[in-house]
């Protein structure tokens, strides 16, 4: 089958933009799903190869969230600016500027899978499914399980990240050696990393702003402005079918996963035994097998 044609383009959000790509047909019947990545603060590459999935019918909206990417890029906003609140404003302006508003699956990743557990807490009319794919339900339950698996590390990694933490120097080539020690067992575990992958790394690091100010230094150092934020409240007010992805080792671990599993009311949980962080990635056809049969339940 050939590719899914795809279209590119950008819709005022206020006075910035966002950038978005659609693949696939928006007019088909089925519901547009649409992909919210992590960070905050990376970009959509990584979730790129998710498009395939408008190959079987299912229109698939990526974009990048403000601040990065192809999106408005605003090095100079303040602490203040960047809050959970702008996120989700700009997922509603993107679903209403693109006309899904009244069908759309959301798909939220890692970061992304929070931003959507509010969204769908709020009932929104035209939200046919929910998938939370290796995502916290809160932030301090991620930091107590970010000491669990820090101390696992081999001896003397977890000594190196804490001396720069403390010294403020984690910028430095050591920190950032001992830090890909923890990312190889539990954010991607494919060696190389996909080059997807690393253009959303590397997009984090062009422009830190978001993911410095709101995460920190480090997927394990969470200092910023989240440290305290969290959707366990919100679990109970969603109303659609849920499906929660994670990995066996990945970061996002089942004791921070297990609020989703317990509070919301219609949900399931499939875990990836192969897979860290982005089992999308690690295991992508039984990623999109699962994918498939959850998206394919909802329209019958």
């Amino acid at each position: 089958m050939p590719p899914a044609p795809s279209a590119k383009g950008t819709v005022p959000f206020g006075s910035h933009q966002t950038w978005f790509r659609i693949t696939g047909d928006l007019s088909s019947g089925k519901p547009a799903l649409v992909l919210v990545h992590g960070g905050p603060g990376s970009t959509h590459d990584y979730l790129l190869n998710l498009a395939e999935l408008a190959e079987q019918g299912w229109p698939v909206v990526h974009y990048d969230q403000l601040g990065n990417g192809g999106s408005s890029h605003l090095p100079d906003a303040g602490p203040e600016f960047w809050t959970p609140q702008l996120f989700l404003d700009e997922l509603d302006n993107l679903l209403r500027t693109l006309g899904i508003a009244d069908n759309y699956v959301l798909l939220g990743q890692s970061w992304g899978g929070l931003l959507v557990a509010r969204h769908a807490a709020a009932r929104p009319a035209g939200l046919r499914g929910l998938v939370i794919a290796n995502a916290p339900a809160s932030y301090p339950l991620w930091l107590a399980e970010m000491k669990v698996l820090r101390d696992q590390l081999p001896p003397g990694v977890n000594e190196t990240l804490l001396k720069h933490e403390a010294a403020g120097t984690t910028d430095s080539d050591e920190y950032h050696a001992a830090m890909r020690s923890f990312y190889e067992k539990h954010v991607c575990r494919l060696n190389p990393w996909p080059r997807d992958y690393l253009a959303s790394f590397y997009e984090i690091y062009n422009d830190p702003t978001v993911y410095f100010t709101m995460n920190g230094p480090s997927e394990f150092h969470v200092v910023g402005t989240l440290k305290d934020w969290g959707v366990i409240e919100d679990c109970p007010q969603i109303a659609v079918p849920t499906l929660l992805l994670s990995g066996r080792y990945d970061e996002a671990t089942p004791v921070t996963v297990q609020p989703f599993q317990d509070l919301i009311p219609d949900v399931r949980w499939h875990i990836f035994e192969g897979s860290s962080h982005l089992p999308h990635l690690e295991q992508p056809a039984e990623f999109r097998a699962v994918l498939l049969e959850y998206l394919e339940s909802l329209a019958g």
